[in-house]
């Protein structure tokens, strides 16, 4: 399917053609604000769908709204007639079209004209009243406050907030990508009647934005992740991420060392424990201890371990060995006192989970030797 791309220099362009270039059914055409529009009619003689992406929002004069956004989508409309065509159309407008100002004005002239190019070639057309679109590649310091926000907090330099009980309405571009390959490989049917909406979208404030975006920031030193697995929160952390200069893409972590090695925290959750790892030189034992709530998992990646266990009640023991060459996962029990030995000839590591960041001021970490036929 050869699709043509308006806008082609915008940030949901430029997401859109990376995706889908990466399938094979699809051949994409660019159109630009250095494309004449004298050649859409060629450009357009031989496409099986249009994205029409293309328009302005904040131009220095209000009249360029109306030959931004109306006249060129009546020039695209224009082209696809005098092609004969029935070409299938999705075009993004805007909340914005709700609004009585020049902006949303545009937009509705806009819809209109496709509308009316729908009812005289039978095409079908999509059209998607986004709301704040975000994601990868959105300019900052122009339209979105996402992109602001985030250049502003990943370079160190204030963000601006107004009122930060304002109300946002956002939708990922991922998920408005998804929402146009769906429909540029299924072509449902059209209602001219309704206005299309990607499916997932979230509602936030400025001030919760700012405050999630500069907890991102803070991660680095705390170490405590925000939730970052699902929903708005990933989509602002892989959006805050994308803004990281290349300068930034690392970042150290402290390291405790003592003669019996190393030990190093790498990352810790709200709800789901903490990932570390340790060393340990030839002979040494770590551990010898036990936990009334607390469980762990250790993962030896390198050398040879020896695990010693004593249930602290009936003093029955038990030890197994494992390798870094085989990948096993070993786990503390509540009540179990335990120990790791390194019984190889070179330095051990170690990956360790907990699930529970340790707490200084209660730390259910109790010493108790495990038994020395368990040595």
């Amino acid at each position: 399917m050869k699709v043509l791309i308006t806008g082609s220099n915008g940030f949901i362009a430029k997401n859109l053609i990376v995706r889908l270039n990466e399938v094979n059914d699809f051949e994409t055409v660019t159109f630009s604000r250095q494309t004449s529009e004298r050649q859409l009619i060629n450009i357009v003689a031989d496409v099986d769908a249009v994205v029409h992406l293309a328009g302005v929002n904040r131009p220095p004069l209000p009249e360029e709204f109306i030959t931004g956004n109306t006249g060129l989508t009546q020039s695209l409309c224009e082209a696809l007639l005098d092609s004969g065509r029935s070409v299938p159309v999705i075009f993004t407008s805007s909340i914005q079209a709700a609004q009585d100002n020049p902006y949303g004005k545009s937009k509705i002239a806009a819809e209109s004209a496709l509308r009316d190019y729908a009812a005289q070639s039978g095409a079908a057309v999509y059209i998607y009243r986004l709301p704040n679109v975000f994601g990868k590649w959105c300019k900052p310091n122009y339209n979105s406050a996402v992109a602001t926000f985030c250049h502003n907090i990943v370079n160190g330099l204030p963000i601006q907030i107004n009122d930060s009980n304002a109300s946002l309405s956002l939708v990922y571009v991922d998920d408005v990508i998804n929402e146009f390959i769906h429909v540029l490989k299924n072509k449902p049917p059209v209602d001219t009647k309704y206005f299309y909406s990607v499916p997932v979208q979230y509602q936030t404030t400025v001030g919760e934005l700012a405050q999630q975006l500069e907890a991102f920031r803070d991660s680095r030193t705390t170490l405590v992740s925000e939730k970052v697995g699902t929903g708005l929160i990933r989509a602002l952390y892989s959006t805050y991420m994308s803004y990281l200069p290349a300068t930034a893409f690392a970042y150290e972590v402290p390291k405790f060392s003592d003669p019996r090695g190393d030990f190093v925290e790498m990352l810790k959750t709200k709800d789901s424990g903490q990932f570390s790892y340790f060393t340990a030189h030839p002979g040494i034992t770590r551990g010898g201890h036990y936990h009334h709530s607390k469980t762990e998992k250790f993962l030896v990646i390198k050398g040879q371990a020896r695990f010693g266990f004593r249930n602290i009640l009936t003093d029955e023991t038990y030890e197994l060995i494992t390798t870094g060459e085989l990948p096993k996962i070993v786990e503390t029990i509540p009540g179990w006192s335990h120990d790791i030995t390194n019984i190889g000839q070179d330095e051990m590591t170690v990956m360790l989970w907990a699930n529970e960041i340790f707490d200084h001021a209660s730390p259910d970490t109790i010493a108790s030797k495990v038994s020395p036929d368990c040595q």
